[in-house]
């Protein structure tokens, strides 16, 4: 029997591999589906490449990759008899077989155990070798068994703890030199102290300055004055500001060049002014709590609707999602995604062309990840009903409990989050900033193809004013979410509250017991009104007078989006750089009709701000040796030694903007068919001035550098031509921020062959709105094709998704979402899918509106 195992293995040797370090073996989860060694057609994990497939995919990845030999495995669950011993661990036939394979689903020990079996199979015979067979089998296919029985699953590599684990602690932290400056932080409105820019900043910890950072693949950016700045006064330790919490602070050494642990960041801040809060702890459940934070009983209770007798529900649409340790909030955005017909329709309905086209490695193609979520949240494989006679013998137990085990997407949350310091964590995290993230992320991954988040894009004007001149200045920029601010002095109930804040005070002098809290009740429309006041533009230079003066914006809705998200500011900071949740009930209504709110545009007697843009200031020494320009040589080198040609190297890390080689890499992939790849790089003469001098008011040298690729594609993935989106970036000083008012202001110059690139869905579908427009239909004939791609429409909607936060802060908590299927409200708790008795409608955190047809 050996021999004619051996001569039967013989054909396939070649492609038999032992797991290298680096490996992932997927041995717990298929790549297509959510089928596990618990499932019952168990797990077939390719012995070539180590991925994993269900009985219903292991035929496709034999079919396109002609690899035959896969390892079958299949845990057997069964409950224990009565009366049975064993002790509390359940018990293995096979101890060896699925060493450091986590259970899929949640049992308890005392009254399970389960037998693990192995097996070889070689397709597309379907013949099949059980394991262990040492004796039998030749010994380079028993070390390959071996080893891939005993690798530990792929998600343990990608746990948060290991992955902090790596961090080293930086040698600059024990002996870093602050300066006594008196430099305080205050706990908002910071932006850099070379540009513009409001996001990725950064705060260095030796002289408490706050420059941005560089553009990053997650659409965080800036323009690199944090490294700059290093480079002027080797401080070398900086905060990103926007990532203090309790826990710690993301970190990152210059000198170093690598993110790192500063073990006394508590007092480092604290030299700024910046207090960090006590310390928090996780409970049993997942779900990050503070120690000292006063509990919510009843906001926990009502948004859970605790206490009530709840229906489970099963089938399509009503699979619940395993809470992977803090992972809720990514859990209820992908629910409610899901439930939107533009989603099922570009990812579900698209299934088997997606699943047949994809990668070798299809855990890591976006496309197919979000196929394979949304087959397992809609198909109602995942969601079935316990059979009669399981719920007959649970009821003659007297231990009646309704089943829901939902999925466990750790794939897919390992794809979204990678490169991600907070996603990536296990710590909690905002909703609304990841739902942001997953946005930006389906735009980069539906570059020439239907893109679902259309649905939500459109279009803001903003109406700024100077207040000396009373010259105004129209702007449009794209949004997918409406923020409303939450007037805490509109409350219905104020004078109630008032008393509460005098009893609480009296409470706290006299150390006694503080009352009983009271919620605010704040009526919506006082949040629409707060959301459409005048508020001053902080730093407003203006081009009438051509120095800073004191100016007043209004936004209004150039475009109606199909979906309307809307998220209410519950959260903010105290002037102590506590982050705190304000606790309030606001009256959201079912029907929404904000058709008042449509832009106007420039009205008769308004006269506009002249076209000027602030001189842009260089250093003495950049105008001096402006004709230089600096190469990284370090990421040249880097680049040269995989082969590349030299001029090349230094051409990809010039026109990246010494971002980096991973970003210089990605250019020349892109580049290398172009005939002059390899020609030495040519810089256009200062003497031409580029686009037009227009261009480059009050005399400022334009900047004739090529605009990073990277903030290239953050624009054209918006719908602006490559063309048009190189030029405001040059204009701009390579400011994303400034550059997409810049290519709002300048419609005029768009090249008109570059349409073409837009034509691959219906023409409709790409309209510019039209600022004074109130047709009820989707778009209008004369609107211009060259503006970002919105769906406009009328402006009124009606509610049929909110995710609700329980918590003192965003990084404490728990998400649940609320979705009206089938005309009632179903609560997605995790795993556990019910029919809501009582939607919280009042106690939302974000909400989603669909509209509603014109008829």
């Amino acid at each position: 029997m050996a021999t004619d195992l051996g001569e039967l293995l013989v054909p396939y040797m070649p492609t038999i591999r032992v797991p290298r370090t680096g490996d992932r073996v997927y041995k717990s989860e298929c790549a297509f589906s959510f089928d596990s060694p618990e499932s019952e057609g168990g797990l077939y994990v390719c012995m070539n490449t180590f991925l994993g497939f269900g009985r219903e995919h292991v035929e496709r990845h034999y079919r396109k990759t002609g690899q035959s030999v896969y390892m079958h495995l299949k845990r057997h669950i069964k409950e224990k008899a009565t009366g049975a011993a064993g002790g509390a661990i359940p018990r293995r036939r096979n101890g060896k077989v699925f060493l450091d394979l986590e259970l899929n689903r949640d049992f308890n020990g005392e009254d399970y155990e389960y037998e693990d079996e192995a097996k070889l199979v070689i397709f597309p015979d379907h013949f099949e070798i059980p394991l262990p067979n040492i004796e039998e089998l030749p010994a380079l296919v028993t070390i390959a068994c071996d080893a891939v029985l005993n690798a530990p699953s792929a998600y343990k590599k990608q746990e948060p703890e290991s992955w902090e684990e790596e961090i080293q602690v930086s040698r600059h932290a024990r002996s870093l030199r602050q300066l006594d400056n008196g430099v305080r932080i205050l706990p908002s409105g910071w932006k850099c102290q070379k540009c513009e820019m409001r996001e990725n900043l950064w705060l260095n910890l030796t002289d408490g300055a706050v420059f941005c950072g560089k553009w990053f693949f997650d659409g965080s950016g800036g323009n690199g004055h944090a490294l700059d700045h290093y480079k002027e006064t080797n401080y070398p330790l900086a905060v990103k500001l926007d990532t203090i919490t309790p826990d710690g602070a993301d970190v990152y050494s210059f000198e170093e060049e690598e993110a790192v642990l500063d073990p006394h960041i508590s007092d480092h801040l604290s030299h700024f002014g910046i207090d960090m809060l006590q310390m928090q702890k996780r409970t049993e459940n997942g779900h990050h709590t503070d120690n000292n934070a006063r509990p919510r009983v009843s906001e926990w209770e009502v948004i859970q609707e605790s206490g009530m007798k709840l229906k489970a529900v099963f089938g399509s649409g009503y699979t619940g999602v395993k809470n992977l340790g803090n992972s809720c909030y990514m859990g209820t955005v992908m629910q409610v995604l899901f439930s939107i017909p533009d989603f099922q329709r570009m990812y579900v309905g698209n299934l088997q062309r997606i699943f047949d086209y994809s990668p070798l490695d299809p855990t890591q193609d976006f496309a197919t990840q979000m196929a394979k979520l949304g087959h397992g949240l809609l198909s109602g494989q995942y969601s079935k009903p316990p059979m009669k006679s399981e719920l007959i013998e649970q009821v003659m137990k007297e231990e009646y409990k309704q089943q829901q085990n939902g999925i466990s997407p750790r794939m897919f949350k390992a794809l979204v989050s990678r490169g991600h310091p907070e996603f990536s964590s296990n710590r909690q995290q905002d909703a609304h900033e990841f739902f942001q993230h997953f946005i930006n992320l389906v735009e980069r991954n539906s570059a020439g193809s239907e893109n679902p988040s259309d649905v939500f894009r459109f279009l803001v004007e903003e109406r700024v004013q100077c207040c000396q001149t009373r010259r105004v200045r129209y702007t449009q920029r794209v949004d997918y979410c409406i923020q409303l601010p939450a007037p805490i002095e509109a409350a219905t109930n104020r004078e109630e509250l008032l008393a509460y804040e005098a009893k609480r005070k009296d409470a706290e002098e006299n150390m006694r017991a503080p009352p009983e809290p009271v919620r605010a009740r704040i009526p919506f429309t006082a949040c629409l009104q707060a959301f459409t006041e005048p508020e001053n533009v902080p730093d407003f230079w203006s081009s009438a007078l051509q120095a800073k003066s004191a100016g007043v914006k209004t936004s209004r809705f150039a475009s109606f989006p199909e979906y309307l998200v809307v998220q209410i500011k519950k959260f903010t900071f105290g002037v102590d750089w506590v982050p705190k949740k304000l606790d309030l009930a606001i009256d959201v209504p079912d029907f929404l009709d904000l058709n008042r709110l449509r832009a106007t545009g420039l009205q008769a007697g308004e006269e506009e701000l002249p076209d000027l843009m602030p001189p842009i200031v260089l250093p003495e020494d950049t105008r001096d040796n402006s004709m230089t320009p600096e190469i990284d040589e370090a990421a040249v080198l880097q680049l040269a030694e995989m082969g590349f040609p030299l001029e090349a190297c230094r051409k990809a890390v010039y026109y990246t903007g010494n971002m980096g080689p991973e970003m210089a890499f990605n250019w020349i992939i892109a580049h290398m068919e172009e005939p002059d790849f390899a020609e030495p790089l040519a810089l256009p003469s200062m003497m031409d001035p580029g686009p037009s001098s227009s261009d480059s008011p009050m005399g400022a040298t334009p900047l004739d550098n090529s605009p990073p690729e990277e903030s290239i594609a953050i624009l054209t993935s918006m719908g602006f031509p490559r063309i048009h989106s190189i030029r405001a970036l040059k204009a701009t000083n390579n400011n994303l921020e400034r550059a997409l008012d810049w290519i709002f202001t300048h419609p005029e110059e768009e090249e008109s062959d570059t349409l073409s690139d837009m034509a691959d869905t219906e023409p409709n579908d790409h309209a510019f709105s039209n600022a004074n427009s109130h047709s009820d239909s989707t778009l209008s004939p004369d609107r211009d094709t060259s503006g970002p791609r919105v769906k406009d429409g009328p402006g009124r909607y009606e509610l049929f998704a909110f995710i609700s936060h329980m918590g003192a802060s965003t990084m404490s908590g728990h998400y649940v979402c609320h979705i009206k299927k089938e005309g009632r409200w179903v609560i997605y708790n995790d795993h556990k899918v019910c029919l809501s008795e009582r939607p919280p409608k009042d106690l939302g955190y974000i909400y989603f509106y669909h509209r509603l047809s014109s008829s």
